[in-house]
């Protein structure tokens, strides 16, 4: 019979994340021997070696990677089970960790918001993170909910679109497209285009828009950030493509008038395949559903000013 326990396997995933005995044991506010101790110990009862070291990192084992994968089975399952036990304890409150999309912050701070006014005892972390972040969070399981664009298939999630998300093309007042309308794709294509990294879904979407147009951007700089992007077009660094639910009407920014924009993309509301929601997870995800046009619709105001102001 197997003899571990959940402190050495949270170990185990710690270490595995983090890539090292030290960096692991900081995060953990352990000391390092006390840390390669639990690993020892839990490879001596499972009888075979977790981790390799290969330079100045460790990797997991084959058997280090069935370890960690059934680590993180069993945390999922003891979440479940503290969600179905609040449910039957009527649990008031309650707490939920969303994560959401950098280029979804502004609209998800204003769905907690309105969420908090008739739900003000739940408390919400909320955390704006790239694609690849929310896509390692999911698998992990370490947040309830996820907004983002649309996520993609086989990893075991479960999506529900909830909004339209237009993308626009952005400019300083000052820039020489700014009075201009129906501006063609092409001369689009000769502006110097601030844009998101690599793996960002919403560069991936400008770029297949493009290629399909027979095009490509004139990349100037890339940024993991849709405020960075902001910020470097009103300091006139060139153009951007960003959601039009983000800050930008009490910005120095205007929107240009570009053949085929918006691009129409959606937001989907995300959780992991199978996953029991907390009551507070639940009630959020539908407020969601049915108040999200609301919330948005209430911004709308902000955004009367659209092209070149």
């Amino acid at each position: 019979m197997l003899r571990l326990t959940l402190r050495q396997l949270d170990i185990l995933e710690a270490v595995a994340q983090c890539g090292s005995f030290s960096r692991a044991s900081a995060e953990l506010h352990l000391t390092q021997p006390a840390v390669s101790m639990q690993v020892k110990q839990l490879e001596d009862s499972l009888g075979l070696p977790l981790f390799e070291h290969i330079g100045k990192r460790i990797y997991l084992t084959e058997a280090g990677r069935e370890v960690l994968e059934t680590s993180r089975a069993v945390h999922r399952e003891l979440a479940n089970l503290e969600n179905a036990l609040a449910d039957l304890q009527g649990m008031k409150g309650g707490s939920l960790t969303v994560s959401v999309a950098s280029s979804a912050s502004y609209l998800a701070a204003r769905l907690i918001a309105a969420f908090r006014q008739t739900h003000p005892d739940v408390r919400v972390n909320l955390n704006a993170v790239n694609r690849e972040t929310l896509l390692q969070q999911l698998a992990e399981n370490s947040v309830d909910l996820v907004l983002m664009g649309q996520p993609p298939e086989g990893h075991d999630l479960e999506a529900q679109p909830f909004l339209e998300n237009p993308l626009v093309v952005i400019a300083s007042p000052n820039h020489p497209l700014a009075k201009a309308h129906d501006i063609p794709l092409e001369r689009l294509a000769e502006e110097p285009f601030l844009g998101r990294e690599p793996g960002s879904g919403t560069r991936n979407v400008v770029e297949k828009f493009f290629e399909a147009n027979g095009l490509k951007l004139k990349a100037a700089m890339e940024m993991n950030k849709n405020e960075a992007i902001k910020q470097a077009v009103e300091a006139g660094l060139g153009v951007g493509v960003v959601s039009q639910h983000g800050e930008l009407a009490t910005r120095n920014l205007c929107i240009l008038d570009v053949q085929g924009f918006p691009l129409m993309r959606q937001w989907y509301l995300v959780q992991r395949q199978g996953k029991r929601l907390s009551p507070a997870a639940q009630a959020f995800a539908e407020f969601v559903q049915s108040e999200a046009k609301r919330v948005a619709r209430s911004e709308e105001p902000r955004r009367a000013w659209k092209f070149g102001r």
